[in-house]
């Protein structure tokens, strides 16, 4: 069963991500992608599921499902879109998920949206303190349910990643 917790900020993601980077660069380097740290992890300070997200841009988002194998020896496993058109999403780690892979087309909005959300987080410390402690809440309240851990979170991701795509078009 997958445990749903919300942790302290820890160091150590950041080196987490830089050597997974590594990893899935050389599994798919012939692709030629850009690879971004996402998620909470890559908000110095916020606490988090203890889940290093990573976001991949390739020239063409289809091109990745021929590297399936390459990705599942890098210890992931393809979900295909799992919900989002146009995304290739992997996990590691099954149950114990310690890494997951977004992947789409360079320039998608879903691109611009993560990066965006973690930017702003990172130069909004007030949001992603308000962020944090309605993570702690709705974790412990979630019962190890990852939809209603997502469901509880929903207004709030919502409502912050309009202000962020705004403030990030406006600032980049």
């Amino acid at each position: 069963m997958r445990i749903i917790e919300v942790v302290d900020y820890q160091d150590s993601w950041t080196k987490n991500f830089e050597d997974e980077s590594q990893l899935l660069n050389d599994a798919i380097g012939v692709l030629n992608p850009t690879i971004h740290h996402i998620g909470s992890t890559a908000v110095q300070g916020l606490a988090a599921k203890p889940i290093i997200d990573i976001l991949i841009e390739v020239e063409n988002v289809i091109d990745l499902d021929s590297y399936n194998g390459e990705m599942k020896t890098a210890g992931y496993h393809g979900r295909g879109e799992l919900g989002i058109p146009g995304r290739r999403f992997f996990q590691k780690g099954g149950d114990n998920r310690s890494h997951q892979v977004h992947a789409f087309k360079k320039g998608h909005f879903d691109v611009v949206r993560h990066l965006a959300f973690r930017d702003y987080l990172i130069n909004h410390p007030e949001v992603a303190l308000q962020y944090a402690t309605l993570k702690r809440h709705v974790a412990m309240d979630s019962n190890n349910d990852i939809d209603r851990y997502c469901d509880g979170k929903n207004e709030f991701v919502q409502k912050h990643e309009k202000q962020a795509v705004e403030w990030y078009s406006f600032n980049k």
